[in-house]
């Protein structure tokens, strides 16, 4: 009987243990080899991890893992340095001026050229080719509003922003190229600055709770709510080119990644985001369908 219980005692702990090293291993290959695409806490970053996740899944066999509304720009840009995701949707004047501190350039490659150097070489992180819409920010006001009182460009709202409650992000209050970069520029003191979810910048507009806010260029609102964008007359902003960013040790592992993202490069104006935008936003189809239909639709993956 002892040694009918010794042996049971064995066989069982021999079971455990390669169960045990079997979970291990299998553990190990899912966290190699499944990719991570993260994403910012608004409607078109929500779209981006969608279109992106959809064309890595269509065109690879890797493993995708969305995770969008990470928080702000700084919050997943961190998470790409660190590793915490390895591919993202950034934007280029972004990426020189809140991420990496430089002076503001206007020129569109100059900007590219600039950020894709210094990424690869401070984070190993790569920039692949621009999709094709510049999301620059947007300064608005109800047309009705804008018109009655002769404001066209910026420089005009200087002339009666003190008079005026502004609606902005909190991120843009905070950012260094934000409110407080643009301020002297343009003689910009508004009464009162109000930070608030993104979305609701827009409604407070639209329902006359502010004067002005702070918008995004492609954002299907601005055309829905009758909006007019304010002419940055002297070029404050840089271009906000967005292009799809990859962790260098993700492209070791899985080089098919490149060309199957790639797939998207210059597919996209500022009119098809915008759209995309506004289905999500006032047409409240889910992002995920959103991004799959437009991806069916342009021939990039099969339906």
């Amino acid at each position: 009987m002892k040694i009918k219980s010794i042996f049971k005692k064995a066989a069982l702990a021999a079971c455990t243990m390669l169960v045990a090293t079997s979970l291990a291993a299998c553990g190990g290959e899912d966290s190699s080899e499944k990719i991570i695409v993260g994403g910012k806490d608004f409607t078109e970053q929500d779209i981006l991890v969608h279109l992106v996740s959809e064309v890595i899944e269509a065109k690879t066999d890797i493993e995708v893992e969305r995770k969008p509304y990470l928080g702000g720009s700084s919050v997943v840009a961190t998470s790409i340095q660190t590793g915490d995701i390895d591919v993202m949707v950034e934007y280029t004047g972004t990426g020189l001026i809140s991420v990496l501190g430089k002076e503001s350039m206007n020129d569109p490659q100059e900007v590219y050229e600039a950020v894709k150097s210094e990424y690869d070489e401070q984070f190993g992180v790569k920039w692949l080719k621009p999709l094709g819409f510049n999301n620059t920010f947007a300064i608005t006001m109800r047309r009705e509003m804008a018109e009655e009182m002769g404001i066209k460009t910026l420089s005009d709202l200087g002339k009666h922003a003190k008079d005026f409650t502004f609606a902005s992000t909190q991120e843009f209050l905070e950012r260094n190229d934000g409110y407080e970069a643009i301020k002297p520029v343009y003689g910009i003191e508004f009464k009162d600055a109000k930070g608030m979810d993104p979305g609701l910048c827009y409604t407070a507009l639209k329902e006359g709770q502010v004067d002005v806010s702070i918008s995004f260029a492609t954002d299907g609102r601005i055309p829905a709510f009758d909006f007019v964008v304010l002419e940055d007359d002297k070029n404050f902003f840089p271009p906000y080119d967005a292009s799809v960013l990859v962790r260098n040790d993700a492209l070791e592992k899985h080089p098919e990644l490149e060309e199957a993202l790639n797939s998207l490069a210059g597919k996209i104006n500022d009119e098809e985001m915008a759209k995309m935008n506004a289905q999500v936003d006032i047409d409240q189809k889910a992002a995920e369908t959103v991004a799959k239909d437009w991806l069916v639709e342009n021939g990039i993956i099969e339906g």
